[in-house]
C-alpha cells in the first residue's frame, strides 16, 4: 500500500502520528483547535515553512503553535478522518510579530480588526475549499471585526484563493527584503 505524503519536500519534518492528512473529500468537520493539537498544527506549519520549500513566511517551533493556542483568539481547524487538514490562525492585532508589525504600520485597519493567518492546507486536501470553509467560521466567531492579512506578492495561488473569499488589497510593504500585499475583508467594526 501507498500513502501520499503531504510533505513539501523531502526534507519536511515527519507527522506525528506517522500517517498522511488524507480524506475522504466530503467527510470534514470544522472546529476549534485545543491544546492536544499543537503537535499536529506545528507538524503541518513546518511542512510548508520556506526551510521545507513552503510558502508561509517564518518558521513554526512548538512553542509559537502553542502561544497561538492559548492566546483566547480562533484557532480555526478543518478535520477528515486521518486528522487536520487545514488551518486558520487569527490574532489581535497587540501579539506582532517584526512582520505583523511592519503589515500593520502599513494599513493599521479599523479599530477591532484582528489578524487573519497563517492559513495552511495540508498539500493532500488542497482543491476541496477547506479556506472557505475556515473562514466561515472564523467569520461566525468574530462577527463585524475586519481581517487584515498580508501575503508575499509572489504567491499568485494564495492571492487567488484570498481574492476568491473576497479580500481586496489595501496596501504593500517590504520586509526583510521581500514584498507583501496587505489584504483585508473590508468588514466594519460596530
Amino acid at each position: 500500500m501507498t500513502l501520499r505524503s503531504n510533505k513539501v519536500s523531502d526534507a519536511a519534518p515527519a507527522h506525528p502520528a506517522g500517517r498522511p492528512v488524507e480524506g475522504s473529500g466530503d467527510g470534514v468537520s470544522i472546529g476549534l483547535a485545543g491544546p492536544a493539537d499543537v503537535g499536529e498544527l506545528q507538524w503541518l506549519l513546518e511542512s510548508n515553512a520556506p526551510s521545507h520549500g513552503g510558502t508561509l513566511t517564518g518558521e513554526f517551533p512548538r512553542e509559537k503553535v502553542e502561544r497561538w493556542v492559548a492566546s483566547g483568539m480562533p484557532v480555526v481547524v478543518a478535520r477528515d478522518v486521518s486528522g487536520i487538514a487545514g488551518v486558520l490562525f487569527s490574532a489581535e492585532r497587540s501579539d506582532a510579530s517584526p512582520v505583523v508589525a511592519a503589515m500593520l504600520h502599513a494599513w493599521p485597519g479599523h479599530s477591532l480588526a484582528y489578524v487573519y493567518g497563517p492559513v495552511c492546507i495540508a498539500a493532500c486536501a488542497r482543491g476541496r475549499r477547506l479556506p472557505e470553509r475556515l473562514y466561515a467560521e472564523l467569520r461566525r466567531l468574530l462577527p463585524g471585526r475586519e481581517a487584515l492579512l498580508f501575503i508575499r506578492r509572489d504567491n499568485l495561488a494564495s492571492l487567488r484563493a484570498h481574492a476568491r473569499l473576497g479580500m481586496h488589497q489595501v496596501a504593500a510593504f517590504e520586509h526583510d527584503g521581500t514584498s507583501y500585499v496587505v489584504l483585508s475583508d473590508g468588514a466594519k467594526a460596530s
